[in-house]
């Protein structure tokens, strides 16, 4: 436990734990958007206000993830599409975004450099031209930053929800109803640090949902995310009791998994809006179902 002293009283989290830790006002940004500050339990924003013998929780990587990472050739990553500003990729599974402590795999940041690709320098330096994350077992598409300017703008753009983020996911049973929407915080587990989960004080996580196909076992939904936390689709679901297809993690019938011929959870990034950081028009990209996936979904539908 940190105390916070009466000097940094009033102060934005990201502007007095910069002070008081030594570090940059956007590492400290990173920890609180990945919900490492807290504050009696409970996960603190950037922009909150610090308070004079605040008891702070912050975790901090073991070890430092390097400042660089080697150039690696990424198979099945795709380039969607790409200018100065931006490039969109088709994000191939277990592939991680960026470089992390414990993650030894390949990265969409080590795969662009090694593509030839420069990204933006804007942020931590391993999470360079990153303004946005997919899990490594799930699969779709990505925008990342090439300029300083389009970093700015995206980040800005997923911060005030103004970002198409449709997935589609496989779920286990039938949601009742067959559409709605999932308003409910999520924070760390309480028990289980490496999974999330819907707790009170939570940061607040709206899913849109919306059944596109029902299967014996299983439905096929459409899900469009309001806020992008941590496993959000994952837990959301999970909470509903229609864990993803596959997502053992989370709850999901590792019998039906083997079923399928599923090593990861069914979901995939299908679709992604929003405004070319450039000039402002709405650009929108799609990404097919991988070849697991489309496998999944033909074993299920040969059951119907």
């Amino acid at each position: 436990m940190l105390p916070v002293p009466d000097g940094l009283a009033g102060m934005r989290v990201d502007a007095g734990l910069s002070r008081l830790l030594g570090l940059s006002r956007t590492a400290v940004a990173e920890l609180a958007e990945d919900g490492q500050v807290l504050a009696d339990g409970r996960a603190l924003d950037k922009s909150d206000r610090l308070a004079a013998g605040m008891l702070l929780e912050v975790t901090l990587p073991s070890v430092a993830p390097p400042a660089s990472e080697p150039a690696a050739t990424v198979p099945g990553l795709r380039r969607l599409y790409e200018d100065e500003d931006i490039v969109v990729v088709d994000k191939p599974v277990g592939v991680a975004a960026h470089p992390s402590p414990g993650w030894t795999g390949p990265t969409v940041t080590a795969g662009l450099s090694a593509l030839g690709v420069r990204l933006s320098t804007s942020g931590a330096a391993e999470r360079k031209g990153i303004v946005h994350r997919l899990d490594a077992g799930t699969t779709g598409v990505m925008v990342v930053a090439k300029s300083e300017s389009a970093y700015t703008a995206l980040k800005w753009a997923f911060k005030q929800r103004e970002v198409l983020k449709r997935y589609h996911a496989v779920v286990q049973g039938h949601p009742d109803p067959s559409r709605g929407t999932v308003d409910a915080p999520i924070d760390r587990h309480p028990r289980h640090d490496w999974r999330f989960a819907v707790v009170a004080g939570g940061r607040p996580s709206v899913t849109h949902y919306d059944t596109l196909e029902a299967f014996p076992a299983a439905s096929l939904l459409d899900v469009n995310l309001e806020t992008g936390r941590t496993h959000q689709i994952r837990v959301h679901m999970a909470a509903l009791r229609h864990p993803c297809v596959g997502d053992l993690t989370y709850g999901a019938d590792p019998a039906l998994a083997a079923k399928l011929g599923l090593n990861r959870q069914w979901l995939h990034a299908h679709q992604l809006g929003f405004a070319h950081p450039a000039d402002g028009r709405h650009v929108e990209f799609t990404s097919p179902y991988p070849a697991d996936l489309r496998q999944a979904l033909h074993v299920l539908e040969a059951e119907a």
